[in-house]
């Protein structure tokens, strides 16, 4: 009799392991599905903000939009990662000329949902990490000839941003409409708030594009600003930086940037690299009482 109990609990023992087992390795297995299980817990915070001005969650319309801004973020894990990574490349211009300019910090967001802090081109023509079409860049006084395009200039792209958030801003005295209309342009803006007879952002019909605009740059300021609360481990030696560099003045046309380069001791490929907004093997001479500013790496 004890040695039928002792197989029979031998062979329990082993049944058991077997399903732990099993468990384990479906585990493993598919972690699609543990990732869904931790995406399903995550919940949009109770309160939203940009620039200061409150995002009205308690509307369940505003929250059901917002809610997807959050969930479409956070199941893009490596594209949050790598906002988090280039941040570390390029937020400290962005924060120094913001605050030069006595406007919001929060402003910095607005690259990020722009252009995920890359020097993208989009279908529109739309280019740099502040995403100007040819049109507007030019009337924020950037450069954009066949030789040179500023909109992938860090500083002066950024500088032109905020020139045009504050003409929104002057107008609306809401950054939230600022931000709209540096989406699909002031005047569309104003003809939607007098059609709609509405200033409030969260009461207006607007293209979809628009419409989730402000909300999921919301949603990127509080994962950025919170990225260990959301599962983003980075230590500071993995966030992306700027290399050092010297700037060289240039005030003449140059046939043969390679040969400049080297001349200056320094690469063709680190003179693009470091300066994506020349976009050719030459380089025009500069308009007119202004000089070009090349960055080479500092030796």
């Amino acid at each position: 009799m004890k040695k039928s109990f002792l197989i029979l609990l031998i062979i329990l023992c082993s049944c058991n392991e077997s399903r732990e087992l099993t468990s384990q390795t479906n585990k493993a297995e598919n972690p699609d599905m543990n990732f869904i299980s931790w995406l399903s817990s995550q919940k949009l915070p109770d309160k939203l903000d940009f620039c200061g001005e409150k995002i009205p969650l308690e509307v369940p319309e505003v929250r059901e939009r917002a809610e997807r801004e959050f969930y479409v973020n956070l199941q893009s894990p490596g594209q949050l990662i790598l906002y988090i990574k280039r941040a570390g490349k390029y937020f400290k211009t962005f924060e120094k000329i913001i605050k030069d300019n006595n406007m919001p910090d929060d402003l910095k967001y607005l690259s990020v949902a722009e252009s995920a802090l890359y020097m993208s081109r989009s279908p529109k023509n739309a280019v740099g990490l502040w995403q100007f079409i040819p049109e507007t860049g030019k009337k924020m006084g950037l450069q954009i000839d066949e030789y040179v395009d500023e909109r992938k200039h860090p500083e002066k792209s950024t500088a032109a941003a905020m020139k045009y958030l504050k003409l929104g801003f002057d107008y609306h005295k809401s950054w939230i409409l600022a931000a709209a209309g540096y989406n699909m342009g002031h005047q569309n803006v104003v003809d939607n708030i007098q059609f709609q007879s509405s200033e409030n952002y969260f009461d207006l019909f607007l293209n979809e594009e628009t419409s989730r605009y402000i909300l999921r740059i919301a949603v990127i300021k509080e994962i950025m600003n919170n990225p260990d609360k959301y599962g983003i481990k980075l230590k500071h030696e993995d966030i992306y930086v700027s290399p050092k560099t010297k700037v060289i003045q240039v005030e003449q046309y140059i046939p043969n940037l390679a040969e400049w380069a080297k001349a200056n001791g320094t690469t063709y490929k680190d003179v693009k690299l470091l300066n994506p907004w020349i976009l050719q093997r030459k380089l025009s001479s500069p308009p007119k009482g202004k000089v070009f500013e090349i960055e080479i790496p500092a030796q």
